[in-house]
This record gives structure tokens, C-alpha cells and sequence, in this order.
């Protein structure tokens, strides 16, 4: 009798805390930075006070039970798997994943329950199993005091304190229940690292893995744009970020640019240089703190310069990230998240969905799609995992697709078929592309025209014949920038030519002018 007592009462009061908690540390996270501020000042002072003292005190108010103590003890552990979920939420919240389901409608209960919890299970069934032994001692020593169990009903703090009355004449009445404690403890705690290590065996990449990719398609609905020549026009766009400590910068300042409808257009820059805030602005993706002003953000003749800072990202852009394995869901097999865009978009059914799933990635040239759709991110290749995400467009027909350095950490051939499969998908979807790259020979594959970035603004838009001739480029940066990449032609006696990091525009269009 006192062992199932007390084995679910520690169930019920960890299983309390943990859902409890849970909701506190992950919800605000998809609520933004005000909610985040606000729950993290709670649970400061939640954390404040030990939770021993939390229980007894909650134990005076609501009476001795068995009920009172579960209560008790789930809102004193409440706070601990609240902080440790808020860490492992806001570590995941920025991933492009969580981007890509926020592109495709996904609802923050879906967002919470199907991107965010299966991703920090591991350490929370660990830190779950530990919080039972924990329960289990705290309730026991509240029993042993006598503000827990009370009679008739016995758990093992009772046996304690009934049998320590006769330590030194029965010390087993002491040591049966003590060790009852310290072995169902212990118990639990083996058995949680062993999911957890089941869990971490079945996210390992097999051995020879190739080198991560780096991309991801998040596309949406939309229609093939009917007439006129021009897709995308932006005008006047800076984005402005705050930090936490209320200081402000603007790192894209008044931007204009402009797409045709079937044209690549290319974005070079250096690091900082703004590329990805401007892009990321125009797709409705920017991080927290980030703000977005426009004079004007037309999409295929509708303005989208107008939303809210929170609204849903516009529909009809396909976005390429940096990263294929934060834009993957690694909790959720491939073919899955495939699925996923015309089930949220058309409402097709799961079956449907799957086989357009599958014949998407027979389409990007991906072998044995139907048993490769039922595999997880970490068990792709790079180029596989590359293929499989440019995929997702063709399940959406997006009119503009943004790819953000997509062929990065790809070797040469790789490159080649992630390339030509962004050209395909343009000319069959008769949509535009910004792409995003450090590399201007990969740009001058695939593009017709090339906007260079410098310090949050574009320099120059120029057509990729100009850079044949770097000493007709109007800008002193442009000019540089391209010099600087060899040639078959280049001296190899001479050293390259190199921008260096004291380089100052000012000077040198004053110089040129």
C-alpha cells in the first residue's frame, strides 16, 4: 500500500510540473520577445525559492492529502521544467524549420506540438526521470515530518517516521523504506537514460555521411502570375534592429530593387553587407527585434510592404536557406514534411499528399524516392538533402523563390546539379529568384543581373556581362570585388588582388569622381 502511494504520487506530481512547465517555457517563445521578458521574470522569482519550501507552503494553506501534496509538489517543480524548456525553445526558435512551417500556416499549438516538443524531448525525459527521484524524496520527507500523508493512508516518509521511532531496536522498519526510496529512484532515472539513448541512437547520422548542404524550400501556394513583365518591385526598404538593451541600428538602408518574371537575379556582398535582412524583409522572415519600413513591397501587382510585423509571411515565396539541417525537421521523416505543403495548402488528403510527396523527389532525380521519403534529415546526403527540399517548390509553385547561398559546403558536381535544378524550377514555374551567394562565378552561371551590397545598401545592378571588364564597373567596390577573383587569364607570378578590411568607399568614389 505505501509503495503504490508513494510511487503515484511522484508520478502524479512530476507528470503536474512537466505539463505545467512545458506550457510556461515553450508557449511564450512563439509568442514573442514581450511574452519571453514577462515569463522569464516569473520564472525568476519562482526560482528564487527552494521547492521544498514552495511545497510546505502551499501544504499549510490547502490541508494534509494526498491530493494536496501532488498539487504542492507539481507547481513547486513547475519553474525547473520551465526554464529548461524556455532554454531549449528559444535555442530551436530560430531554426529555419520552424521558419518553414510558419510559411506554410502552420498554428502555434501545431508549431508547439509537431516542430518544437520533438526536438527537446531527449533532455526533458532526462530531466524528468531525475525530477521523479526528486519528487520522491521531497514527499517523503514531507510525510516523515508529518505535512504530507497523514492517517489512515501510508506511503514510505510515513514508514520512516514510524519505524524511526524503534531505530535502534528494528532498524530494518528504517532501512526497508529508506532504500525502497533510493532504488525506485535510481530505477526511473536508468530507465529515462535509456530512452533518451534510444532517442540519440535513432538521430545519428550512419557513418560516412556526407557534408552537410546547406538549404531548405519553404514554399506556398500560389498561382502562376497571368500578364504584365514585372514580378517583384521593392522600393525604399530599410530594416531597423533593437536590442535587448534598447540600443538601435539600421543595417539595410533604403533599398530598391526590381524582377522579371523568369529572371535570376543575383545578391553578392560581403558578410554584414545586409544580403540576407533584405531578403528575409521581403519574405515576412525576419528575426526578433528586426523591423522592416518600405515606402513600397509589391509582390505580382498586390503590396505586401503593409503587413503587420507578425502576420503571416505573404503567400506565393519559396525560400532557400543557409542550413538544410536547422530548415529539416530532424524529428520528421523527409517524405513527411513534403507532404506537409499541399495537405496545409490544398487540404489534400494524407494519402494524396504522400504520393505527391514521392514523386516530388523522383522529379529532383532522388533514388528509391518511395523508401528515401520514409528517412530523416541526418540519413541524407548533403546534395540529396538539397535536391529534396528545391523538391518542395514544385509542390507549391511559388512566383518568387529566394535561395540563400544554396550551393555552400557543396562540392563542384553537386553544385552543378543543385544549379541546374534552380534553373528548371524557374523556367517551369515561370517565377523569379533572388539568389543569395559570396561566390560571383556561381552567379554568373545562373544569372542575368547582379546587385552588390555594401555596408546595408546596393552599390550597383549590374548585368553579369559587365564583369568581363571589371575597369568599366561604375563602383570603386564593385570593381574591387571582382578583381579579386582569378581568372585562367590571371598573372599567377603576381599575387591576387584582395579588398582590404580598412577599405573605404567614401574615399574611393571621391578619388574616382
Amino acid at each position: 500500500m505505501a509503495t503504490q502511494t508513494s510511487m503515484l504520487m511522484a508520478l502524479a506530481s512530476v507528470g503536474l510540473g512537466a505539463v505545467l512547465g512545458v506550457l510556461l517555457g515553450a508557449v511564450p517563445a512563439l509568442f514573442g520577445v514581450r511574452s519571453q521578458r514577462f515569463f522569464s521574470g516569473l520564472l525568476h522569482t519562482w526560482l528564487a525559492f527552494p521547492m521544498l519550501l514552495i511545497a510546505m507552503f502551499l501544504l499549510v494553506l490547502l490541508g494534509n492529502s494526498p491530493l494536496t501534496s501532488i498539487l504542492a509538489m507539481g507547481l513547486a517543480m513547475t519553474p525547473v521544467f520551465a526554464r529548461l524548456t524556455q532554454t531549449l525553445t528559444l535555442r530551436i526558435s530560430g531554426a529555419d524549420y520552424i521558419a518553414a512551417a510558419r510559411m506554410l500556416g502552420a498554428s502555434r499549438s501545431r508549431l508547439l506540438s509537431r516542430y518544437v516538443l520533438p526536438n527537446v524531448a531527449e533532455p526533458l525525459i532526462v530531466n524528468l526521470t531525475l525530477s521523479f527521484g526528486a519528487s520522491l524524496l521531497a514527499l517523503s520527507s514531507l510525510s516523515f515530518i508529518g505535512v504530507g500523508v497523514i492517517a489512515p493512508a501510508y506511503d514510505w516518509g510515513r514508514l520512516l517516521n514510524e519505524g524511526f521511532k524503534q531505530v535502534y531496536t528494528q532498524p530494518a522498519q528504517v532501512l526497508g523504506p529508506a532504500l525502497a526510496v533510493v532504488i525506485a529512484g535510481l530505477s526511473v532515472t536508468m530507465l529515462g537514460e535509456s530512452i533518451a539513448a534510444a532517442l540519440r541512437e535513432r538521430q545519428r547520422p550512419p557513418a560516412g555521411a556526407a557534408a552537410r548542404a546547406r538549404a531548405a524550400v519553404v514554399p506556398t501556394r500560389a498561382e502562376p502570375p497571368e500578364d504584365g513583365d514585372s514580378l517583384l518591385v521593392v522600393d525604399g526598404l530599410s530594416v531597423s534592429v533593437t536590442h535587448p538593451s534598447g540600443a538601435a541600428h539600421t543595417p539595410v538602408r533604403d533599398v530598391s530593387l526590381s524582377l522579371r518574371r523568369g529572371e535570376i537575379v543575383g545578391i553578392v556582398g560581403e558578410s554584414g553587407s545586409g544580403k540576407t535582412l533584405t531578403v528575409m524583409a521581403i519574405a515576412g522572415l525576419l528575426p526578433q527585434g528586426a523591423r522592416m519600413e518600405a515606402r513600397s513591397i509589391r509582390l505580382d501587382g498586390s503590396e505586401i510592404s503593409s503587413r503587420a510585423d507578425d502576420a503571416q509571411p505573404p503567400r506565393g515565396i519559396g525560400v532557400v536557406f543557409q542550413d538544410s539541417l536547422t530548415a529539416l525537421n530532424p524529428a520528421i521523416a523527409v517524405g513527411t514534411q513534403l507532404a506537409e505543403v499541399p495537405r496545409y495548402n490544398s487540404s489534400t488528403g494524407w494519402a494524396e499528399a504522400r504520393r505527391q510527396a514521392v514523386d516530388a523527389l523522383a522529379g529532383v532525380d532522388i533514388p528509391e524516392p518511395e523508401q528515401r521519403a520514409r528517412m530523416y534529415p541526418h540519413q541524407f546526403s548533403g546534395g540529396m538533402r538539397q535536391r529534396s527540399l528545391i523538391a518542395m517548390a514544385n509542390l507549391s509553385y511559388p512566383r518568387l523563390l529566394i535561395a540563400d547561398e544554396p550551393t555552400t559546403a557543396l562540392d563542384v558536381s553537386v553544385q552543378r546539379k543543385v544549379l541546374d535544378l534552380l534553373q528548371e524550377e524557374i523556367r517551369d514555374l515561370q517565377a523569379g529568384a533572388l539568389v543569395i551567394s559570396h561566390d560571383i562565378a556561381v552567379l554568373a552561371e545562373i544569372c542575368t543581373r547582379i546587385l552588390v551590397m555594401y555596408r546595408g545598401e546596393i552599390v550597383e545592378d549590374l548585368a553579369v556581362e559587365q564583369l568581363a571588364a571589371p575597369e568599366r564597373l561604375a563602383h570603386p567596390y564593385t570593381r574591387a570585388l571582382v578583381s579579386s577573383f582569378p581568372t585562367l587569364e590571371t598573372d599567377r607570378d603576381k599575387p591576387l588582388m584582395t579588398i582590404p578590411p580598412e577599405f573605404d568607399v567614401e574615399q574611393a568614389v571621391r578619388r574616382a569622381g
